[in-house]
């Protein structure tokens, strides 16, 4: 059986694609292109935004002009939230919400409903585990993801992700153990340990553990040589975590912290938990404990009653923090969120105008950081060839630089020492060091 999956939205997303894919691999299904004919074809939604539900619509049409006589599963967030509008698309023959890998595996197996699409969404708030765990492989990567944690109680105004997903739950660490152990053995260098909300790791745990705890063991392990953390929010960027980042020579010094927005009005609308002098204190704190650490961050502009005064402040404030690099996003609507409501809502095109100044400081910042690396010496994890340039070779620092270098395939999968000789382009380029 054919099988196509497409999946939209974030890391997460893309992990429990890569479950969907396991399991599927495990029942005999072979996989094809979305773009290509296939007998199923299965849609891992996002629900982030209105702009990510019509992108699903339209998928599910792709599909169905491609292959008339397939089928089409949509899953993920959008399924999860909205499964009657999703149920009543032309072309969708059965919604999976989150945590129901057992009932998509048979859906694809089976036939599946003679009449109608089939609808099958529980309640995530009734969830009390991680429902998606296991995945041992993402095609074509060197670095492996883990997600030990799932759902979010935070509940900022722009977010449906809450609704989505349910409450914070964890992975034990002792099970987060063994997924380590088996990732190793199939020969992973770098994990990174992902979630919904991965600094709310382990409260809702008796005895609790917090997320300085569980890195802290993985890496005393010893089982795995990179550990990496995906993104925090600023309350949960701890002093103890930073000590054992910076005591380790397994955890990878690189942070993304979600800031949001430099101004303090709007951090206020957003329902953020924090001000723009705590989210300053801990940057100065992070880089003072990780000197040579890549320190990222996401900001949305355009946010309801953000006016071009408090976007100017905006802009400033972060030029002035010890930032490596940014995440734009336009902010986009998105139903049942308080936001969607406010008013001071901003046209498209300032918050285009707003997204390209942002993207332009942060592209200056970038620079900034890989000109001061240059000369130095790095640990380099080779994951492949740079496609369309025969000889060249791309991997990533510990500290998150993108390094190109030549060399062989006997390289890929390794990790080499490099001592990084120009910054061009954008890019580091490197030189093996025997």
């Amino acid at each position: 059986m054919r099988v196509a999956i497409k999946t939209l939205g974030c890391k997460i997303n893309q992990y429990d694609s890569a479950v969907i894919q396991e399991r599927l691999a495990a029942e005999s299904c072979s996989f094809v292109p979305f773009e290509d004919p296939a007998d199923v074809y299965v849609i891992n939604t996002c629900t982030v935004t209105d702009r990510a539900d019509w992108e699903a619509r339209q998928l599910v049409r792709k599909a169905r002009r491609r292959s008339p006589g397939a089928r089409v599963a949509v899953t993920g967030c959008y399924a999860q939230v909205s499964p009657e509008e999703v149920s009543g698309v032309p072309g969708v023959d059965f919604v999976v919400g989150l945590n129901r890998m057992d009932e998509l595996v048979r859906y694809v197996k089976d036939e599946g409903p003679e009449a109608g699409p089939a609808v099958s969404v529980g309640n995530p708030r009734d969830e009390r585990g991680v429902g998606v765990l296991g995945a041992r492989r993402f095609l074509g990567r060197t670095r492996a993801f883990l997600k030990v944690q799932e759902g979010c109680n935070f509940a900022c105004s722009y977010c449906i992700i809450p609704t989505a997903r349910g409450r914070s739950r964890s992975v034990p660490p002792e099970r987060v153990l063994e997924q380590v152990r088996g990732l190793a053995e199939e020969g992973f260098t770098e994990i990174v340990l992902t979630g919904i909300h991965l600094g709310g790791y382990g409260h809702d745990l008796a005895p609790r553990v917090s997320l300085s705890e569980l890195v802290r063991r993985i890496a005393r392990s010893g089982l795995i040589r990179r550990l990496r953390l995906s993104s925090l929010d600023p309350r949960e960027v701890t002093d103890e975590l930073l000590e054992v980042m910076a005591d380790s020579e397994v955890i990878c010094p690189h942070l993304h912290v979600c800031v949001q927005a430099g101004d303090d009005g709007i951090l206020k609308q957003m329902r953020r938990n924090y001000d723009t002098a705590y989210f300053a204190r801990l940057m100065a704190r992070a880089r003072a404990k990780l000197p040579r650490a890549a320190l990222g961050t996401d900001v949305i502009v355009g946010f309801p009653g953000e006016t071009e005064a408090a976007f100017g402040s905006s802009l400033d404030y972060l030029a002035g923090l010890p930032l490596t690099y940014f995440h734009v996003f336009p902010y986009s609507v998105r139903r049942g969120t308080p936001a969607a409501d406010m008013a001071g809502q901003v046209s498209p095109a300032e918050k285009k105008e707003r997204s390209r100044r942002a993207r332009e400081l942060g592209t200056r910042k970038k620079h900034e950081f890989y000109q001061g690396q240059v000369g130095r010496r790095v640990s380099v994890l080779v994951e492949e060839p740079v496609s369309g340039e025969p000889g060249q070779l791309k991997g990533y620092s510990r500290n998150y630089l993108p390094v190109l270098l030549a060399g062989g395939p006997d390289l890929v999968h390794r990790e080499v020492r490099v001592r990084l000789q120009q910054c061009s382009r954008g890019r580091l380029w490197g030189e093996v060091e025997c």
